[in-house]
C-alpha cells in the first residue's frame, strides 16, 4: 500500500484529534487512534470523553468526564495548536454528544470530522446509553463529514439489518438522510460475502471498496483504526472516496499484522509500519 508521507524532522506535522474514550487495555479507543496517528506521521491530539475499565475479555465499566472538561479539551487545542481533521469514538451519553456537537460547531474553519458512532464494544458491552441514540442521529450525524458505523451500529441507528448488497445500499441511504455529507456502511461483518465490502454514499453516487477478508480473531480496534486513518488522509487533503480507500487499505494491513493479547481478542496492529 502507499503510505502517507512523513514530515521531515523539525517541521510541524499535520494535527489530527480524537474525541473518544480511553481503553485501559490499549486495544481500541484513544490508544488505537494515537498508534495510527503516530504511524501515519501526524501529531495526535485528544479530547477524552470517557474512561473505560476493560481488557481483552470485555468492558467492565466506564466513567464519563465532565462536559466542560470535554469541551475545554477541544477548544484549547483548536485555539492554540490547530487541527486539520478529527474523529469521534465513544461519547457515552446524550449530554456528551450535545456538548461535543456544540463545541465543534463553534470552531473556526471547515475541519473534516469522521464520526465513528460507537454504541457497543466488540463483545457486546454497551458503550452508549440507549437514550443517546437519538442524539447520535440528530446532533452528531448532521455535523459529520463522514460516518463509519459497523453493521450492528447501522441496525441500532437506522433499524435496517444489512444482510446483502441491496440492504447495504438501503442503509447507506438511510444514514445519509440523517445529515452527514458522506455515509460509509462497513461490510467487515457481512458474512454473505467472501470479501470485506464497504459502501460509501454521498446522496447521489455509490462508491464500493472491497478487500480480502482477513481471517483473524484479533480485530479489536479495527473500527477506530479505520476512522483514524481516514481522518489522517482527510487532513492531507484527500477527497472522501480516496481517504476511505486509504483507510480501508490501512486497516486491512493492520488486521493482517494483528497479534494475540490477554485471554480474549487481540488488537489490530498499526505498528507494522515499523517493519516496513
Amino acid at each position: 500500500m502507499n503510505l502517507l508521507p512523513l514530515t521531515p524532522p523539525g517541521e510541524t506535522p499535520l494535527r489530527v484529534m480524537t474525541i473518544a474514550g480511553s481503553d485501559s487495555g490499549g486495544g481500541a479507543g484513544i490508544q488505537a487512534d494515537l498508534r495510527t496517528f503516530a504511524m501515519l506521521g501526524v501529531h495526535g491530539c485528544v479530547a477524552v470523553a470517557a474512561v473505560t475499565v476493560q481488557n481483552s475479555l470485555g468492558v467492565k465499566g466506564f466513567h464519563e468526564l465532565p462536559l466542560d472538561i470535554i469541551s475545554g479539551q477541544i477548544t484549547a487545542v483548536a485555539d492554540d495548536i490547530g487541527i486539520q481533521a478529527a474523529k469521534t469514538g465513544m461519547l457515552a451519553s446524550a449530554e456528551i454528544i450535545g456538548a461535543v456537537a456544540e463545541t465543534w460547531q463553534s470552531l473556526d474553519g471547515d475541519i473534516p470530522l469522521v464520526v465513528d458512532p460507537v454504541c457497543a464494544s466488540m463483545h457486546g458491552d454497551p458503550l452508549l446509553h440507549p437514550s443517546a441514540l437519538n442524539s447520535v442521529r440528530t446532533q452528531l450525524f448532521p455535523i459529520a463529514t463522514l460516518v463509519t458505523p459497523n453493521l450492528d451500529e447501522v441496525r441500532l441507528i437506522t433499524g435496517i439489518d444489512v444482510v446483502d448488497a441491496s440492504t447495504q445500499k438501503d442503509a447507506a441511504k438511510a444514514l445519509h438522510d440523517l445529515g452527514p455529507k458522506w455515509a460509509l456502511v462497513k461490510g467487515g461483518h457481512l458474512r454473505s460475502s467472501d470479501h470485506s465490502p464497504d459502501l460509501l454514499y454521498d446522496g447521489s453516487e455509490f462508491y464500493e471498496f472491497t478487500t480480502e477478508r482477513i481471517d483473524t480473531g484479533h480485530d479489536h480496534g479495527a473500527g477506530d483504526t479505520l476512522a483514524a486513518s481516514t481522518a489522517c488522509a482527510l487532513a492531507h487533503g484527500f477527497s472522501v472516496p480516496d481517504a476511505v480507500a486509504f483507510g480501508k487499505s490501512w486497516v486491512t494491513e493492520c488486521l493482517r499484522a494483528a497479534y494475540p493479547l490477554g485471554h480474549g481478542h487481540g488488537p489490530v496492529n498499526a505498528l507494522f509500519r515499523l517493519q516496513a
